[in-house]
């Protein structure tokens, strides 16, 4: 074999592996960390500049939050499909699964799906419905060039999309006794912080319904739906009406979003809000309309600890979580959330204007 056919056909071979990646549309996610790992309370400080070992933390920027929000879709009315006892809805940008079983027989076969997935938990918790994994990088958008396919498994950890992901699901029970599931996904990206590129941090990335969908379809599959009917099931659910407005207005002396909606929609937006923007959520109460988080205010004082050092709850820098409530109050078709602190009375600092404000972001 001469050099030039030598030369053909490893140009074959860079053109057919190059069509196979244009052509695929796979999700094979690898979770950073091999264990559970320690997890802080997200805040909305501003993330800090760690190197390109460091896993991105957990902490939220409500002007780096509005800069990554994607454009949201905009379409007809709310389209469920049921197929069995599953059925998907679609509300605006949000998607969820309705299924007529009990949260608690849900509970193993919908975390068995993300550890198959290849996810490991930070947020393991069946009382509160909640698992949590940790930041994973999606293997498949990793280019599958010649020379990925002949060395890329013996040294994996050279290649990296720059990119992590982490998702949050949400098991409610709903008024007829079965179950609402939420998936909520967080994206951080990498990029360079000098202009030398000689070091990088992470920094939020915007929120990916799609992705989102595509999970819940698959748990659809797990769920005992085939793989057809959940393809069909997630096309019809395509149509998106616009959601109505969330806008922050001062409410007798203390911030608050006002929302042209009733309390059903508003405490499903608000939810699935708090998970994308990564609120740590310490209990609900859907009958007297109160969430329960964790914050971590930013402390301008210090300078901002890396991610690691966070893990430290003894580290002298270390800022304590305050606990709030976000409630969310209906007339008919208006209501209003507000944030309360401890002890149940109104909070007007800034602290709940910034919360408000990043839930809004997120609601636009």
């Amino acid at each position: 074999m001469n050099a030039t056919t030598r030369l053909g056909l490893l140009g074959l071979a860079l053109a057919l592996s190059a069509c196979s990646v244009l052509e695929s549309d796979k999700i094979d996610y690898k979770s950073a960390r091999k264990g559970a790992t320690l997890e802080v309370p997200p805040d909305l400080s501003q993330l800090s500049a760690d190197t390109r070992y460091t896993v991105p933390g957990g902490a939220a920027s409500a002007v780096a939050f509005e800069a990554g929000q994607k454009a949201k879709p905009v379409g007809p009315n709310t389209a469920p499909s049921t197929i069995g006892d599953v059925r998907i809805e679609r509300d605006g940008n949000q998607r969820w699964l309705v299924i007529d079983r009990p949260a608690e027989k849900l509970w193993d076969p919908v975390r068995d799906f993300w550890l198959e997935s290849g996810f490991v938990f930070t947020t393991d918790n069946s009382e509160l419905g909640i698992l949590e994994t940790d930041w994973a990088e999606n293997r498949a958008k990793i280019p599958q060039d010649i020379i990925r396919s002949s060395i890329g498994k013996l040294f994996d950890g050279l290649y990296s999309t720059g990119e992590r992901d982490k998702f949050r699901t949400r098991l409610e029970r709903n008024a007829k006794g079965g179950t609402n599931l939420f998936v909520s996904h967080r994206g951080m990206v990498e990029v360079y912080s000098s202009q030398q590129k000689d070091a990088t941090m992470w920094q939020p990335r915007p929120v990916d319904p799609e992705l989102e969908a595509e999970f819940l379809r698959r748990m659809m599959v797990k769920l005992g739906v085939s793989e057809e009917q959940s393809k069909a099931a997630a096309a019809s659910a395509q149509a998106a009406p616009l959601a109505a407005t969330a806008k922050v207005a001062n409410v007798n002396g203390v911030p608050a979003i006002q929302m042209d909606e009733g309390f059903d929609r508003a405490w499903r937006r608000v939810g699935l809000s708090l998970d994308r923007t990564g609120f740590t959520v310490e209990d609900r109460n859907r009958t007297e309309g109160v969430y329960y988080v964790r914050y971590v205010a930013p402390n301008a004082n210090k300078k901002e600890q890396g991610f690691f050092s966070k893990l430290f709850s003894g580290s002298p820098d270390a800022v304590p979580p305050l606990k709030y409530r976000v409630t969310v109050r209906s007339e008919g078709s208006q209501s209003t959330v507000s944030v309360l602190n401890a002890t149940g009375a109104p909070e007007a600092s800034t602290n709940a204007e910034r919360i408000l404000r990043v839930l809004a972001d997120d609601m636009k």
